[in-house]
């Protein structure tokens, strides 16, 4: 299933994208792609529709973040070795895991702020992942049965507010608008090996990320079992788990945001973003 939320921001329904690409409207059998939609039994109850009896949704609808009311955003910094070594950083021996705080969402397609004061702007393609099955402890073997589906994020960092500024990375990846996601949740049955997924982004018609997830260091696997040691994981918690090479920050010289940009996102099987980039 290719799940969604269409609608205004904050007032999304839920809704399901057809065999034929159409969007059908779940709000008839389910509040919200969210919490206790999201667990095994839930997603069962959705499969089990009969889709293409359900309302269909005219028009082109604002696409808003695939999962509503996430309670946790979580991400994995250096995850992919081509890209710890464009940025001279170390392969890390374990994941390195920071926060975007959740009022960073917004969907897919929705306007990028530069911050105010900002300077150093990046983009980051990355895969998401969202937590369908609870659980803490979570045994390595077990993880991916705790995978309610997968996402497009673009993980937009602020470099000097990350890097320069002292402190954790937070600060320079928590900004509203700095955590689109979607189009769709995808979920596991439709994706066949996620360890090895092509992955682009591009800015302007310029090809800057060209990866796969086939170089990640941490597995979806290792990264949900990790995680899973110092937190509980809830339905509905996200995980974006790194970006290939090609960030801004790793050209020669580095190439930043600076406002009026289109950034085209997207990976194999999970759909695109398009965000325009405008001032805060």
């Amino acid at each position: 299933m290719k799940l969604l939320r269409f609608g205004p921001a904050g007032q999304e329904k839920p809704g399901i994208l057809d065999a034929s690409g159409a969007i059908r409207d779940l709000s008839g059998h389910v509040g919200d792609i969210a919490g206790q939609a999201l667990t095994p039994e839930g997603l069962a109850d959705l499969a089990a529709i009969d889709h293409m009896s359900l309302p269909l949704v005219a028009g082109n609808p604002r696409l808003g973040p695939c999962v509503g009311r996430v309670g946790k955003f979580i991400c994995i910094g250096l995850n992919y070795a081509d890209h710890a070594a464009e940025t001279g950083a170390p392969i890390p021996s374990e994941p390195i895991v920071f926060n975007k705080w959740t009022s960073a969402i917004c969907g897919p397609n929705d306007d990028v702020e530069i911050p105010r004061g900002a300077s150093k702007t990046d983009w980051e393609v990355e895969l998401g992942v969202v937590i369908g099955k609870g659980g803490r402890y979570i045994e390595q073997a077990d993880a991916l049965r705790h995978v309610a589906g997968y996402c497009v994020i673009n993980d937009v960092s602020e470099r000097e507010w990350q890097l320069e500024r002292g402190g954790t990375w937070d600060k320079g990846k928590g900004h509203d608008t700095h955590g689109p996601i979607g189009p769709w949740l995808v979920t596991p049955d439709e994706v066949a090996d996620v360890n090895n997924l092509a992955m682009w982004l591009d800015v302007d018609g310029q090809r800057y990320q060209n990866g796969s997830t086939a170089t990640m260091i941490f597995k979806v696997d290792e990264i949900i079992a990790y995680v899973s040691r110092f937190l509980s994981l809830q339905p509905g918690d996200v995980i974006s788990t790194g970006t290939p090479p090609g960030v801004g920050l790793g050209q020669k010289p580095p190439v930043f945001l600076k406002g009026g940009e289109v950034m085209r996102l997207g990976i194999e099987g999970l759909g695109e973003q398009v965000q325009k980039v405008v001032k805060a």
